[in-house]
C-alpha cells in the first residue's frame, strides 16, 4: 500500500477540510508545459530519483500525493504541488515520512531538488475525476469561495494533488485542491 502524507484533520465544513501538515520532504522539479502535460514531463525525473537515480542508488517508496503548482519566482514555502505561471509548473513527490534532508540521498539529475516544506495549516477539498486543467479550475474556484465563506485567509496560490496512478479509471481518481491558510 502506498504511504499517504500524514496530517491532522482539525475540522470539516461541508466539502472543506482544515488540516495541519507536519514538516515534510519533497523531491521536486520545474517543467515548462501546459497544465495537463506538466505532470507527465516531470514524472520521469521524479520517478528516476525514487527508483535509484540518486547518490545512494537507493529505491525510495512511492508516496501520495503527487503535487503540482504554478512556479513562483519567490522563495517557495508553498506546498508540494502542481503550480505554474507562464507555462512553468513545479511538480513534486512527497517523500516517505522516514526521510529528511540529512537522510535522503541526493538526486543525480540537476532537474530534481529536495526541499523541506515547513509545517503549515491547509484548507483542502477532495474531488474525483480527470486530471484536466478545466476540472482543476472548476474545483479551485468553488474551493476558494468555500475558503472565504469559512472565514479563512488564504496564503499564496492553491495547488493540485493527485493520489492515484494513471491506470485508475477517471471516475475513481482521488484528487484535491489545497491552499495554505493563516492560523485561526
Amino acid at each position: 500500500m502506498t504511504e499517504q502524507q500524514p496530517y491532522d484533520l482539525l475540522r470539516t465544513e461541508g466539502s472543506l477540510e482544515l488540516r495541519r501538515y507536519p514538516a515534510h520532504l519533497v523531491a521536486e522539479t520545474e517543467v515548462v508545459a501546459d497544465f495537463q502535460d506538466a505532470g507527465n514531463r516531470a514524472f520521469r525525473y521524479l520517478f528516476g530519483y525514487i527508483t535509484g537515480h540518486n547518490t545512494a542508488r537507493q529505491s525510495i517508496a512511492m508516496t501520495a500525493p503527487v503535487v503540482q503548482a504554478r512556479s513562483q519566482r519567490i522563495a517557495m514555502t508553498a506546498p508540494v504541488v502542481q503550480t505554474g505561471s507562464d507555462g512553468r509548473y513545479t511538480v513534486a513527490f512527497v517523500l516517505p515520512s522516514s526521510l529528511d534532508e540529512a537522510s535522503a540521498p541526493l538526486p543525480l539529475r540537476s532537474e530534481v531538488s529536495l526541499r523541506t516544506v515547513p509545517a503549515r495549516l491547509v484548507a483542502a477539498r477532495r474531488f474525483t475525476g480527470r486530471w484536466s486543467e478545466s476540472a482543476y479550475k472548476k474545483h479551485r474556484d468553488e474551493f476558494l469561495s468555500a475558503v472565504t465563506d469559512a472565514g479563512l485567509t488564504a496564503i499564496g496560490e492553491p495547488w493540485f494533488a493527485r493520489f492515484n496512478p494513471p491506470s485508475t479509471p477517471w471516475f475513481l481518481r482521488h484528487n484535491e485542491v489545497l491552499i495554505e491558510v493563516a492560523e485561526v
